[in-house]
C-alpha cells in the first residue's frame, strides 16, 4: 500500500538566505558607537578651538591652526550623516564631496602656518638663499643635486598646495553631475564610469600637494624645530592621505568580493563602492577621535594663552564670534592663488601677514 505524502515548500527571502556581515552597517549598534566617537571628537576639538578663539592672542598663527582643526568636525560630521544615510541611493557620495573640498584647504593651512612660524618668505628666503639642496631619495630631492634654494623653490612649494586647493573642488561637482547621471560609482574600475579617472587625477594632485609640503618642511627642518612639526605633520597627512588610500583600499576589496553586497527585499544587490564606503566613513567616526587628541597635543592653545597676555583684553561672544568669521574667510587664499599662478607673476618674498609690505625680485 503506496501513499502519495505532499510536502509544502515555503520559499523564503533571498535576504534572510544571504549572510552578511555587511549588514553591521545599517544596525543601530554601528551608527551609535560612530555617533559615540564622533560626538567625543567634537566636544574634545570644539572646546580646543574655543581656546584658541578665547586667547586670539597671535592671530597671524591662530588663524591657520583653527582652520586646521576644523577638520575633525567637518569629517567627523559628514561621515557619521554618510553612515545614516548608507544604501540611500548613494547620498553618501555628495556628503563626500563636501568633505573632502575642506582637505585642500588644510593642506594649504598647514604650509600657511609653517610660512607665520618662520616670519614668511622674507625671512625663510633670507636663510635659505644660497644653501644647496640635499640631495636623497628619502627626502625627494635626488634629481636636485647641485642646485641651491631660490624664490623660485617656495614658490614651487605653494603652487604645490594651491593646485589640490583649485584641482579638488573641480573634482567635487564633476563627482556631483557624473554621479546625478549615474557614471560615478565608487570601486567602480570600468571605463566607462568617471571613479577611475577621478581617483587618477585626485592621487596625483594630492601626492603633488603633499610632496611640496614635505619639500617644504625637508629645507626648513632646522628652523621649525622648536615649534615641533614631526607631530603636526604627521597628524595633517595621516587624516587626509591614510584616509584617501583606506577608501580606496576598502573599494578594491569591495570589487574582489572580499566585501560582501548588500541585497534588498528584492534581492538586487548595492552599486559598486557602497559598502565599501560604509565601511570609510564608520572608520573614519572612529579615527576623529584619535586625530582629535593627536591635534590637540600639536595645536596647544596655552601657549597662546599665556603669551603676550593681555590683562584688559576683554573676552566676549562677539569678540569670539568675530575672530571666528576673521579665521575662515577664504579671501587670503584666492590673493595666494592670484600671486603664484598670475602668468606676469613677477618673484616677490613675503614677510609675516603683520607686515603689509612686499619687495619685487627679478622676473622668472
Amino acid at each position: 500500500m503506496s501513499s502519495t505524502e505532499t510536502i509544502n515548500v515555503t520559499a523564503q527571502p533571498i535576504t534572510e538566505i544571504v549572510h552578511d556581515k555587511s549588514m553591521f552597517l545599517q544596525t543601530t549598534a554601528a551608527q551609535g558607537i560612530a555617533g559615540i566617537f564622533v560626538w567625543a571628537a567634537l566636544f574634545i576639538t570644539c572646546q580646543q578651538i574655543y581656546q584658541h578663539l578665547r586667547w586670539y592672542t597671535n592671530p597671524s598663527e591662530q588663524r591657520w591652526i583653527v582652520r586646521i582643526l576644523f577638520i575633525v568636525p567637518i569629517y567627523g560630521c559628514y561621515s557619521w550623516i554618510s553612515l545614516l544615510f548608507f544604501n540611500g541611493n548613494s547620498y553618501y557620495v555628495y556628503f563626500f564631496t563636501v568633505r573632502d573640498c575642506y582637505e585642500a584647504f588644510v593642506i594649504y593651512s598647514f604650509l600657511s602656518l609653517c610660512y607665520e612660524y618662520l616670519g614668511g618668505e622674507g625671512n625663510i628666503m633670507s636663510e635659505l638663499r644660497g644653501r644647496p639642496v640635499r640631495a636623497s631619495c628619502v627626502n625627494g630631492t635626488c634629481c636636485l643635486s647641485g642646485a641651491t634654494y631660490t624664490i623660485g623653490f617656495l614658490r614651487f612649494c605653494k603652487q604645490a598646495t594651491l593646485q589640490f586647493c583649485l584641482i579638488k573642488p573641480v573634482c567635487a561637482f564633476i563627482i556631483i553631475f557624473l554621479q546625478a547621471r549615474g557614471l560615478y560609482h565608487d570601486g567602480d574600475w570600468s571605463p566607462d564610469g568617471g571613479y577611475i579617472y577621478i581617483t587618477i587625477v585626485y592621487n596625483f594632485s594630492v601626492s603633488l600637494a603633499l610632496y611640496g609640503l614635505f619639500l617644504f618642511l625637508g629645507a626648513t627642518r632646522e628652523m621649525l624645530k622648536p615649534f615641533d612639526p614631526v607631530l603636526k605633520f604627521f597628524t595633517v597627512k595621516s587624516v587626509i592621505f591614510l584616509s584617501f588610500w583606506q577608501g580606496v583600499a576598502l573599494a578594491i576589496l569591495e570589487k574582489a568580493e572580499v566585501i560582501s553586497p548588500i541585497h534588498d527585499a528584492n534581492g538586487i544587490p548595492t552599486t559598486a563602492g557602497t559598502v565599501s564606503a560604509g565601511y570609510q566613513n564608520f572608520l573614519i567616526c572612529l579615527e576623529m577621535l584619535a586625530a582629535a587628541i593627536a591635534l590637540r597635543y600639536a595645536f596647544p592653545a596655552a601657549v597662546y594663552a599665556h603669551a603676550h597676555r593681555d590683562p584688559h583684553r576683554s573676552v566676549t561672544m562677539q569678540s569670539i564670534s568675530s575672530s571666528l568669521k576673521e579665521t575662515m574667510n577664504p579671501k587670503d587664499i584666492m590673493t595666494d592663488a592670484f600671486h603664484n599662478f598670475h602668468p606676469q607673476y613677477q618673484q616677490y618674498t613675503q614677510y609675516s601677514s603683520d607686515v603689509t609690505s612686499q619687495l619685487p625680485y627679478e622676473k622668472l
